[in-house]
């Protein structure tokens, strides 16, 4: 069975770029992570099954298609791997910091088979623009 990371979690990162994980997903984390540039500013965290299983998707779409080529520069180019220590510590790597903004509060999200990692002010301006948009969806959105 897949990963379902799931919730909302805010760890702060320290003077050296390690943000801790969230403390429920440790052990499927423990064998190692790729964090890499995610849209909206945010970074995508996933397991290495998970982010083997992308780059198996993205590396059969074919090299004429300008929008999965531009999306596998950006998200192969910028990965970084990392196992977390003992502590469920990361290294958030100094140029994904830069492209995500953060500094020391962050927002780590579960959005189903991947972790995204935001500014706190960032993701809270996100939701003060997203969730107007949300609360007024109804059903039409719901996969159910």
């Amino acid at each position: 069975m897949p990963v379902r990371f799931l919730g909302t979690f805010t760890p702060r990162l320290d003077d050296k770029g390690r943000l801790f994980l969230p403390a429920k997903y440790r052990d499927q984390l423990a064998e190692g992570i790729v964090i890499t540039k995610g849209q909206d500013r945010c970074l995508f965290v996933y397991t290495q099954a998970e982010f083997d299983r992308q780059y198996d998707a993205l590396a059969e779409a074919d090299p004429a298609d300008e929008a999965k080529r531009l999306y596998a520069r950006q998200v192969f180019g910028s990965a970084f791997d990392d196992v977390p220590d003992k502590s469920g510590r990361v290294t958030v790597p100094a140029p994904l910091r830069a492209y995500a903004r953060l500094d020391r509060d962050c927002v780590v999200v579960g959005l189903g088979r991947r972790l995204e990692i935001w500014d706190a002010a960032a993701w809270a301006a996100h939701e003060a623009r997203t969730e107007p948009g949300y609360a007024g969806s109804g059903e039409e959105l719901d996969p159910s």
